[in-house]
């Protein structure tokens, strides 16, 4: 049966490239978007262009109020496109940046970067896990910066540090039900993310190259691949890892 995988925020960057990857290896998707429908479209026709099945769902990751309607909403389309009451592979991939020092975050950024990359990546689980068939695997982005610091990234990489202890948490409650979770955590990748400033700022981008063993940054074709790899059956005994994907960075 062909595997059918949720990639929330995937209209652009890592999330873009991880559902392209999964198409190419014959699997179907439904991929989420906040706002760019037309980018999340054009996503759609592409996968079908592969001759795999795709569907994309309107969702703001940080609204947990609205996971519940989502969730009905999820249903129908699996039983509408596929005849499905469930769906095989959940990746928790949207997310933003916002950053600054911790004398000057405020407490509506911190409680957006919380909402969003660890609240919300709870409770969508939580709320899809009765749609996760059983067997299937969860994979939670994390980032490089949960084991390095930065300035400037505090909140952030604490919401994410916060997910990465999670996924042990999900491994070890899902297992009974054959449910692999891993996190995977990329360091600095040239995408819009934080408003492009590693693909933008030459700056920062040699500055994040210099730290790197393989001498640059990273591009989103280099997480994709990785993250496709990792739901496939090859990957199946990989369970409760957290899995740098940084090309060497700060070692």
């Amino acid at each position: 049966m062909t595997k059918i995988t949720l990639v929330t925020g995937a209209s652009r960057g890592l999330g873009r490239s991880t559902a392209r990857h999964i198409a190419r290896r014959g699997g179907d998707l439904i991929i989420t978007y906040q706002s760019r429908a037309e980018e999340a479209q054009a996503i759609v026709a592409e996968i079908e262009a592969m001759g795999r099945k795709a569907l994309a769902l309107q969702l703001d990751t940080g609204d947990v109020a609205a996971f519940a309607a989502f969730a009905a909403t999820l249903r129908a389309g699996l039983r509408r496109i596929w005849q499905r009451d469930t769906f095989d592979h959940l990746v928790n991939n949207a997310g933003h940046g916002d950053y600054a020092l911790i004398a000057d975050t405020t407490a509506a950024q911190f409680d957006r970067l919380v909402d969003v990359h660890f609240k919300g990546v709870y409770f969508l689980t939580q709320a899809l896990q009765p749609l996760l068939a059983d067997g299937g695997r969860i994979v939670n982005l994390s980032s490089g910066l949960t084991r390095v610091s930065f300035p400037g990234y505090a909140a952030y990489a604490a919401a994410k540090g916060a997910v990465e202890v999670l996924s042990i948490y999900l491994a070890k409650e899902l297992g009974s039900r054959g449910i692999a979770v891993n996190t995977v955590a990329p360091g600095a990748i040239e995408t819009d993310f934080g408003g492009g400033a590693v693909r933008d700022n030459p700056e920062i981008n040699r500055l994040f190259a210099g730290m790197t063993a393989l001498g640059r940054v990273g591009l989103p074709d280099d997480i994709g691949p990785m993250i496709a790899s990792l739901l496939s059956e090859d990957n199946r005994w990989v369970n409760a890892q957290r899995i740098e994907v940084s090309g060497g960075q700060a070692i």
